[in-house]
């Protein structure tokens, strides 16, 4: 694991750590390499049940690196492979079978905003800062953010966040929807910590699984085929020892011992 991605895992969670703190985090080939195996490595850890992101020291992530950028725009590199992003794999969080939950704790800007947007549920730091940034530097909503920003937020704030890139605050990103919680930053990870830990401690594997894949697969498609599909998941969830050992724990009044899930190989 490269020294740029921390990885810890303890209790059921799995806790990657942006590490570039002196450039706030910002995106680079190595760090994207890292941080992707950190996802491939929780995802194939059966005793990892979920995962958090966060960034090391000020930022979550600042975007792309500038140096890479300017290489860029002065055309000393070509863009499709000088900064070596690994596009085709920057929405690779939603594939993991397992819940995602960005810890923000400062600067999400650019690719950081946008792998923000990619886990399933984001906490932020109180005054955290936030901006798509890609209108200001010539650039289009990248890797998959126009996709799912408004999905999250809805068209209206959607185009206001991607057509302006302004900067907005933590407070403004929960009223829009883009972050579930807003926390005192020195709350921040343990209370992602915790959130995690409590869906490993008592929600089934399977079924978050299931639930993520259908929530994100489901937005595009027709009402009758999504009622099939979860119809037929449901017979299936049915069969599973899951639902025995769900009804049995809640009975018994004590915690679920569910299977764990690992990521397909």
């Amino acid at each position: 694991m490269s020294e740029v991605v921390l990885y810890e895992a303890d209790d059921g969670v799995a806790v990657i750590t942006l590490n570039r703190p002196e450039r706030l985090n910002a995106w680079t080939g190595e760090l994207g390499t890292g941080y992707f195996d950190a996802l491939d490595r929780a995802g194939a850890d059966p005793d990892v049940r979920a995962i958090v992101v966060t960034g090391a020291g000020r930022g979550f992530c600042a975007g792309a690196d500038m140096d890479n950028l300017q290489g860029i725009s002065s055309g000393q590199r070509e863009g499709s492979d000088a900064p070596r992003m690994r596009a085709e794999r920057h929405d690779y969080a939603l594939s993991i079978p397992k819940p995602v939950v960005a810890a923000v704790n400062g600067a999400c800007a650019g690719l950081g905003f946008v792998h923000a947007m990619m886990c399933d549920v984001r906490f932020a730091a109180e005054g955290a800062k936030f901006t798509s940034a890609f209108v200001r530097r010539g650039l289009i909503a990248e890797h998959g953010v126009a996709w799912m920003l408004p999905r999250v937020v809805g068209p209206s704030n959607a185009l206001d966040i991607l057509m302006s890139g302004r900067v907005f605050l933590a407070e403004e990103a929960k009223e829009m929807g883009v972050v579930s919680r807003v926390v005192p930053a020195d709350e921040l990870l343990e209370t992602a910590v915790s959130y995690a830990r409590d869906l490993g401690r008592f929600s089934a594997p399977w079924s978050m699984a299931q639930i993520k894949g259908q929530v994100w697969s489901q937005l595009d498609m027709e009402r009758s085929e999504a009622l099939e599909e979860s119809n037929a998941l449901m017979r299936e969830s049915l069969r599973r020892p899951d639902f025995k050992e769900g009804v049995q724990s809640f009975v018994e009044q004590r915690d679920p011992n569910f299977e764990p899930v690992v990521a397909d190989s």
